[in-house]
């Protein structure tokens, strides 16, 4: 058997910090949604477990047991017993260091696919275990669509959502550590006015209310991000003159994304970003964050 899975990348229309627990972690509120921007996985079995890189861009990805999905795979291996292999080949188009859950993406896609390919015949509950211990968006990322995420990540609660919506995503420099973003938050703290307004902005979803989603919205990491990487700030104001309702930092930064009323204002908004900002993409929100067909 041949699996080809697609592994979507997720924005974060809100990330609020509750306070730190006592294991060390922090306690999160966010509204996760997948969207069209995604990498490329094909997965068979195989004598051994092995991780192949198929583009240029997967240069800064770690093709080695730091890689997630290496991580995952044998993760399940100890759970289950099996001994059987996989020959994993991913092709990178979710940018790294970005907020966009690249790499817990792709773990859970690898968890969803290995626990096909190998008959595990684990539950969604079992898989989310697993992939909490891979990091704390693997939960999420094995649900996919429009949820709140609660905890350190482990309280996934889907949600319905009314309408697509289309952004324009700008990574203006290099990527961020979260671990690093994390610990500066800890420093400063967390000023009110940075605060999203979550039951505002999941209703807002539910309804199809972008003005008011936009409204809403906030991330309580992005001044420290900012801070980090200056370059963010003219992103933000960039994608606010291009036509953007609202622009925000999804997770820990470093990417930057704008949200447009339709399709048509997001198409030129490109259009004239990618001028400045060759990076730039256009995607849309969608309502499932991994899909596994059998190759032929």
């Amino acid at each position: 058997m041949r699996l080809k899975v697609t592994a979507r990348a997720k924005v974060n229309w809100t990330l609020d910090v509750l306070g730190t627990l006592p294991n060390g972690y922090h306690e999160l509120d966010m509204l996760l949604s997948s969207v069209t921007l995604s990498d490329q996985m094909e997965i068979c079995e195989s004598d051994s477990l092995t991780l192949s890189l198929g583009n240029a861009g997967s240069s800064f990805v770690p093709d080695d047991g730091k890689n997630l999905v290496l991580k995952a795979a044998r993760l399940l291996q100890d759970e289950t017993g099996i001994k059987t292999g996989a020959a994993i080949s991913l092709q990178k188009n979710i940018p790294v260091g970005a907020g966009m859950g690249g790499g817990s993406s792709d773990a859970a896609a690898a968890l969803l696919a290995l626990n096909r390919l190998w008959h595990c015949g684990l539950s969604p509950d079992d898989l989310s275990r697993i992939g909490l211990r891979v990091g704390a968006d693997v939960p999420y990322c094995l649900h996919g669509g429009l949820c709140r995420v609660q905890g350190i990540g482990e309280k996934v609660i889907p949600l319905p959502m009314a309408r697509s919506i289309h952004l324009i995503t700008i990574q203006p420099g290099r990527g961020l550590s979260t671990k690093e973003v994390f610990e500066s938050l800890s420093e400063d703290g967390i000023r009110p006015e940075d605060r999203p307004r979550n039951d505002e902005a999941e209703r807002a979803l539910a309804e199809g209310n972008i003005r008011e989603l936009v409204r809403s919205m906030g991330n309580v990491l992005q001044p420290v991000s900012v801070s980090k990487r200056p370059r963010l700030r003219q992103a933000l104001q960039d994608l606010r003159d291009s036509g953007a309702i609202g622009a925000q930092m999804t997770g820990s930064g470093s990417v930057v994304y704008g949200v447009y009323s339709n399709a048509q204002k997001c198409r030129e908004a490109l259009v004239q970003l990618q001028m400045n900002y060759p990076n730039s993409r256009a995607m849309h929100t969608v309502d499932t964050g991994i899909e596994i067909v059998e190759a032929e």
